[in-house]
C-alpha cells in the first residue's frame, strides 16, 4: 500500500470498522435517502453523506453549504444529538459504548497483527468477526472494562485459554438435562461435583463468590489440561479435542444484553430444546442441542454452564463447518472468495438454510433464531454449501408462547433480513453483476404451503430490527422492534 493510504493507519481502520455498523443503524432507523449516498436525518433535517452501501464509510455532514468530514467521536456526537431530538430521551450510556466499541476494535486489530490464526477453518471463521453485527451501534463494546481484562478471552484476537475448574459441594449443585460431559473435564474430590468456569467471569464475580470459597461450598481445582477456543458469541467456547460447546454466564453487556444465563431462561431450556430437537428429527439440516446445565444454588446465574452438542456427530460426511456470519464479513479461506459459480453457490446456500427454518416454524411451531451468528453452514470440498446447522435454544421462540404473527415476523427478520440479505450482499460484492434474488424468490415459493409465503414474496417491505433505538431507549435486550426495510424479493 501507499504510505499515505489510510488503510496503513490502524486508527483509521478502527474508525472505519466501528463507523460502518453505526452508520447502518443511523441510516436505517433515523434517516431517509434523498440521493445516492445522501440521507436526510429525520429529526434534525441535516444531510449526511456516506461512501459505500453494505459497509458505509467516510461520513460527512452538510454544514454552511459544504460537506464536513466526521471523525468517529463526531459521528457518535451527531448520533446522540439526533436520537435526543427523535425520541425526546437522553442516554449517556450508549455513546460511551460506541466509543468503547471503537477502542475495542483498535485493540483487536493490534492483537490480531501479532497473533496466529487457527489453522482449522471452522475455528478461523468463528474468530474472524472484527466488525461484528452489521446493524448494531456498538457491536464490539466490552463493558467499558480495561483491555487487559478481556483481551485474553477475545475470539477476534484468536484467543485460546484453559477453563478454570471448580468443585461445588454436592448438596448445593443444581442441574437439569445431560451434563455428563462436564465430569470428563477433570476430577472432583469426594463430596463435590466438577464445574468448569470462564476465567473472565470468575474475575467479574469474585466478590460474590468469596463467601462460598471461604466456607468450603466452592473449591478451586486447577485448570483444564487443553485450551478452549471462544466462538463469535464470546461466552460460548468450543473444546476441539472433546468436540463440545460450553456456554457460560458473562456479566458484561455485549450488543443488547448483559450476557448472563438467566434463571428464567435456564428453567425453560429443556422444554425449548426438546421442541427444537423433535422438529429437526423430521427436517433437513441439524440442531446443536443444548443438552443441559449445571450450577450452584448460591450462585445460580453467576456460575451456570450450559452443555451443547459438538459438530462432528451432526456433520454431513466430508463437510467443513463455517460460521455464516464469517461468510458475510469475510475471512481467510472463505469459499466465497474462490467459487467459480457464485449463482450456483447461492442457490446451494438457500437450499441448505431456508427449508429447515421454514419447516420447523410451520410444521412444529418453532421459531429458530436463524440469524448469521446462530447459523453454521457446512460446505463440501469445493466450498459449496451442503448443510445448515442451527444453535442456541435461548434465542428460540415457540409459537404457542409468542403467537404465530409475532413468530413469523421474528423469523422473517432473522432468516431473510439478517441472514440471507447479508450473505447475498457479500456474494454480490465479490461477484458484481450476478442476480441473486430471483433464486431466493424461487426457493421461498417452493414453500407456498406456508400461508404467509405468498404475502412475503410481494410485500413492499420487511422488518428490520432497530438496535440503535432499542439501546437508546434502554429497552429490554430481548425486545424486538422493527422498522420497514425494502423487500428484495418483491419483483425479483
Amino acid at each position: 500500500m501507499d504510505g499515505n493510504d489510510p488503510r496503513d493507519d490502524p486508527g483509521a481502520v478502527a474508525d472505519a470498522c466501528a463507523a460502518a455498523p453505526l452508520l447502518n443503524c443511523l441510516l436505517r432507523e433515523a434517516a431517509e435517502r434523498v440521493d445516492a449516498g445522501v440521507y436526510r436525518l429525520r429529526a434534525s433535517g441535516r444531510l449526511l453523506r456516506v461512501r459505500g452501501t453494505r459497509r458505509p464509510t467516510e461520513p460527512e455532514v452538510r454544514t454552511a453549504g459544504s460537506w464536513h468530514r466526521l471523525t468517529h467521536p463526531e459521528l457518535v456526537k451527531l448520533t446522540a444529538e439526533e436520537l435526543r431530538l427523535l425520541t425526546g430521551l437522553s442516554n449517556s450510556e450508549l455513546p460511551a459504548e460506541m466509543l468503547d466499541s471503537r477502542d475495542a476494535v483498535a485493540a483487536l486489530l493490534t492483537a490480531r497483527a501479532h497473533a496466529t490464526a487457527p489453522t482449522d477453518p471452522y475455528l478461523r471463521s468463528e474468530q474472524s468477526l472484527v466488525i461484528g453485527h452489521p446493524h448494531h451501534p456498538a457491536p464490539k463494546a466490552r463493558g467499558g472494562g480495561p483491555i487487559a481484562a478481556w483481551l485474553p478471552y477475545a475470539p477476534e484476537a484468536y484467543a485460546a485459554f484453559p477453563l478454570t475448574l471448580l468443585g461445588v459441594r454436592e448438596d448445593t449443585v443444581v442441574e437439569e438435562g445431560d451434563t455428563t460431559a462436564l465430569d470428563a473435564l477433570g476430577a472432583a474430590p469426594p463430596g463435590y461435583r466438577l464445574l468448569p468456569a470462564h476465567p473472565w467471569q470468575l474475575d467479574l464475580v469474585a466478590a460474590e463468590l468469596a463467601p462460598a470459597l471461604a466456607d468450603g461450598r466452592l473449591v478451586r481445582l486447577g485448570r483444564t489440561p487443553a485450551p478452549v477456543r471462544p466462538t463469535a458469541a464470546i461466552r460460548t467456547v468450543y473444546a476441539p479435542e472433546d468436540d463440545l460447546f460450553l456456554k457460560f454466564s458473562l456479566d458484561v453487556r455485549i450488543t443488547n444484553d448483559v450476557r448472563r444465563l438467566w434463571r428464567h431462561d435456564l428453567l425453560k431450556l429443556r422444554r425449548t430444546d426438546t421442541a427444537v430437537a423433535t422438529a429437526f428429527a423430521e427436517q433437513p439440516g441439524a440442531w446443536l442441542s443444548d443438552r443441559g446445565y449445571r450450577t450452584a444454588d448460591f450462585a445460580f446465574e453467576e456460575l451456570a454452564v450450559l452443555v451443547r452438542d459438538g459438530l462432528r456427530a451432526h456433520l454431513a460426511p466430508g463437510a467443513t463447518p463455517l460460521l455464516a456470519a464469517a461468510l458475510a464479513e469475510g475471512f481467510d479461506g472463505s469459499p466465497l472468495d474462490r467459487t467459480a459459480d457464485p449463482a450456483a453457490w447461492w442457490e446451494a446456500y438457500l437450499r441448505a438454510v431456508v427449508p429447515p427454518a421454514l419447516g420447523t416454524f410451520h410444521d412444529h411451531g418453532v421459531v429458530l433464531e436463524a440469524h448469521l451468528q446462530n447459523t453454521v453452514v457446512a460446505v463440501g470440498p469445493d466450498g459449496t454449501p451442503v448443510q445448515a446447522l442451527f444453535r442456541d435454544a435461548e434465542g428460540v421462540k415457540l409459537v404457542p408462547d409468542v403467537g404465530r404473527v409475532a413468530g413469523w415476523e421474528r423469523l422473517v427478520y432473522c432468516l431473510i433480513v439478517n441472514n440471507l440479505r447479508e450473505i447475498a450482499d457479500a456474494v454480490a460484492e465479490r461477484h458484481p453483476g450476478v442476480r441473486l434474488w430471483p433464486a431466493a424468490r424461487r426457493e421461498l415459493a417452493r414453500h407456498r404451503r406456508i400461508p404467509e409465503i405468498t404475502a412475503l414474496l410481494d410485500a413492499p417491505t420487511l422488518p428490520g430490527k432497530t438496535n440503535l433505538l432499542l439501546r437508546w431507549t434502554s429497552a429490554d435486550g430481548a425486545d424486538a422492534r422493527y422498522r420497514p426495510v425494502a423487500n428484495p424479493l418483491r419483483g425479483a
